[in-house]
């Protein structure tokens, strides 16, 4: 019973990731992080197809090995929760939800920015 839960949280952030893919504003890799953690316990095999996955593999095995997150995907943050932040302004959201959701866009951003960058190819 613990392995089908393990494997139906997995499925559902795998699943949250995919729609990330297509959607700027829903982040990815945090998902597929998350599907990876959900598989190791409920599947060696999808756990093994999600970490060699030639798309999605690559930032997995980053943050796995070194905690890194590789330039590329810092801009891609970054930028998806200035345009988030931007789009709260621009429909008046208020002032006090403003302040919270900066607050935690903030340290989540300071977060990102300390996390080291993909090591380079061999290093």
């Amino acid at each position: 019973m613990t392995r089908m839960l393990w494997m139906a949280a997995g499925w559902t952030a795998f699943g949250a990731g995919l729609v990330g893919a297509v959607l700027p504003l829903l982040p990815t890799v945090p998902f597929m992080l998350l599907a990876a953690f959900c598989f190791a316990r409920g599947s060696e095999r999808i756990h093994a197809w999600l970490t060699t996955h030639p798309r999605f593999g690559p930032a997995i095995d980053d943050w796995r090995v070194h905690g890194a997150i590789s330039r590329r995907g810092k801009r891609w943050a970054l930028g998806s929760m200035a345009a988030s932040f931007g789009i709260s302004l621009a429909l008046g959201v208020a002032a006090p939800v403003l302040a919270v959701q900066a607050a935690v866009l903030g340290v989540v951003a300071v977060f990102i920015l300390t996390r080291p960058d993909r090591p380079a190819p061999g290093g």
